[in-house]
């Protein structure tokens, strides 16, 4: 599979090692759970490599920008599936809004038909 191929796929999986290294951070109590902090880390180096790799070629505005999305979204939905955390109606409505320039971002990536 070419780079072009894997590249927002490669993306999407460096979204999900940042929603893990959100949440762990968050369940580190300030890096002082050592099991937290070390699940954090090994989130924190799988989610920089993959999130280098799709920017081979996705541009670098796009793809931290999605990769960044995907994190606060994922964070936000799943804290009060970890932790004492709400979501309320206006939270979700807003983190709607994120999923949908997300995904206007990636259609935006789209190559130009000639």
């Amino acid at each position: 599979m070419s780079a072009d191929r894997t590249a927002w796929p490669t993306l999407l999986l460096a979204g999900a090692f940042e929603v893990g290294y959100a949440l762990s951070v968050g369940g580190s109590d300030g890096f002082t759970d050592l099991a937290w902090s070390l699940v954090a880390v090994v989130f924190f180096l799988l989610t920089l490599w993959t999130l280098s790799l799709a920017l081979r070629t996705v541009e670098v505005g796009i793809g931290y920008a999605v990769w960044a999305g995907i994190g606060a979204v994922g964070a936000a939905v799943l804290g009060p599936v970890f932790f004492d955390e709400t979501l309320t109606p206006a939270k979700a409505g807003w983190l709607a809004v994120i999923i949908a320039g997300v995904v206007w971002l990636k259609l935006a990536d789209r190559p130009e038909r000639e």
